[in-house]
């Protein structure tokens, strides 16, 4: 399952779609703001996406995931709009059989969604608002 919105996260609700009885291992990522980047102090972030190819992107990701270490158990939601300073705007959540396949898939999941997914992020400081070129 995939999921872009603008309302709150609720990680227990994720991860709980992706358990499973068969599977041994439940991963559970966070992305949350943090308060500092570079010693500067965060007030909040804003996220931004084009949604019908984020879409379609965290899609792929999932598929390949799927292909790779035969997981399907797999929710990645991104949220939109303003996050403030520890909310949640990633949750990636991944069910499998053995805890080894559900962490390269997790880590995998997040760093290509970084790379490919048409989601923008900005950083609001004291004096400063800059968009973040990541990974």
């Amino acid at each position: 399952m995939i999921k872009i919105t603008e309302k709150k996260l609720d990680p227990e609700l994720i991860t709980n779609k992706v358990k499973n009885p068969e599977n041994g291992a439940v991963i559970t990522f966070l992305g949350t703001t943090r308060k500092y980047t570079d010693n500067k102090k965060v007030i909040l972030l804003e996220y931004e996406a084009y949604i019908p190819m984020a879409e379609l992107k965290l899609k792929e990701i999932v598929q390949n995931i799927e292909k790779k270490w035969n997981i399907y158990d797999i929710y990645i939601a991104h949220r939109l709009g303003k996050v403030e300073i520890g909310e949640i705007s990633l949750v990636v959540a991944i069910s499998s059989q053995h805890r080894k396949s559900a962490f390269a898939a997790c880590q995998y999941a997040i760093d290509t969604l970084k790379l490919t997914v048409p989601i923008w992020k900005k950083e609001f400081f004291q004096e400063e608002a800059k968009w973040v070129n990541e990974p």
